[in-house]
């Protein structure tokens, strides 16, 4: 039923009760229910988001110490906000992307788990006397991402009031419930709650949204153009690189944190020579990492994907950074200059220059 050995958490067992069939590579993550995986993606669906981890931050200091950390303020985070925010070296390369919350006993950092341990590891290095405390909490909550226009509809038992645009956020005794970009046209939900809370509500939501796999959600976050940092992209990327500042994840008149110099000088020296784009590709195992070539200059490689799925019709869409130039003129090949082609769409969002 499962290519796992056995299910390791009691929302893990429901969901394989439920006809998920759980891979280990990933977290484990659940690649998709029923008899065998669908080709196209739903219009709506509700996906188990079990590559995700969280990070806790409590005490006295923990806005302050994490405000000193990330691409983002926290200072002024609020309990009806969420934000995206990146965690740089002193050379201002990504380590990690996050959304990031707050409710009123903690501030949260979903990020993909298999960063999580030395993500957090490396945070709590730089704690010394500051008044916060690091814990892992990924097993003690669920994230649910519902898509499409049918998820307000579905969610409207638990949130009466839901999130009315991008990142903002919603509390109640059901959970926390954040609106994230749209994607395809349509809006986003993530809900996070407890184990028993969503093994109630799954039989409801299945009943108005598709059940897909974990990778269902990370195809409109590419779609949507909203990077997230995987282990093969650690290091490679400033944030401007992958958009980031451009989908609300910097900050720039914060202060300092870690590579802040070097991210605030390219932003403001000179015109950005690269972006992210959207593509989709006759390929069906491209990966994060992966580097492409221009056809104008075969000899060395021309960017790198940073985000890559499966998305039907032996395709995958993904986000590619690359030199601008490169993207004026000539073809895009993937792993090599006689790679299949990247087929260019339009991101949701403008390439502006900075201001």
């Amino acid at each position: 039923m499962t290519e796992s050995t056995q299910a390791s958490t009691p929302w893990q067992a429901f969901l394989e009760q439920q006809g998920a069939h759980i891979e280990a590579a990933n977290g484990p993550e659940v690649a998709y229910f029923g008899a065998a995986a669908t080709a196209e993606l739903p219009d709506n669906f509700v996906a188990p988001l079990t590559d995700l981890g969280l990070i806790s931050l409590s005490g006295d200091d923990a806005a302050s110490f994490l405000h000193n950390q990330i691409t983002n303020d926290v200072e002024k985070l609020d309990l009806a906000t969420a934000r995206l925010a990146g965690y740089c070296t002193p050379k201002g390369r990504l380590l990690a992307t996050f959304l990031m919350w707050k409710d009123a006993g903690q501030i949260v950092l979903q990020l993909p788990r298999a960063l999580q341990p030395a993500i957090q590891k490396r945070l709590q290095m730089f704690v010394m006397r500051s008044k916060a405390k690091l814990a892992d909490v990924s097993e003690q909550y669920v994230a649910l991402g519902l898509a499409g226009n049918a998820a307000a509809e579905a969610l409207q038992q638990w949130f009466p009031q839901l999130p009315a645009q991008a990142y903002a956020k919603t509390d109640n005794d059901n959970g926390t419930l954040v609106r994230v970009a749209d994607s395809r046209q349509a809006p986003r939900y993530q809900w996070i709650t407890s184990v028993e809370q969503a093994i109630a509500a799954w039989p409801a939501l299945t009943q108005k949204l598709n059940a897909v796999g974990t990778h269902a959600w990370r195809l409109t976050d590419i779609y949507a153009g909203v990077p997230v940092i995987t282990q093969p992209t650690q290091e490679q990327f400033v944030p401007q690189m992958i958009n980031f500042e451009l989908i609300g994840g910097v900050n720039f008149k914060k202060g300092c944190y870690p590579g802040q110099e070097i991210v605030a000088r390219s932003q403001y020296l000179g015109k950005l020579k690269r972006r992210s784009v959207l593509a989709l590709v006759d390929a069906t195992d491209v990966r994060a990492g992966a580097e492409v070539f221009s056809s104008e200059d075969p000899g060395q490689p021309c960017g790198m994907v940073v985000n890559a799925e499966a998305a039907g019709a032996g395709k995958s869409a993904c986000l590619v950074e690359i030199k601008l130039a490169a993207s004026d003129s000539g073809t895009i090949h993937l792993g090599a200059v006689d790679g299949p082609v990247l087929q260019l769409q339009p991101l949701p969002y403008e390439l502006a220059e900075p201001q």
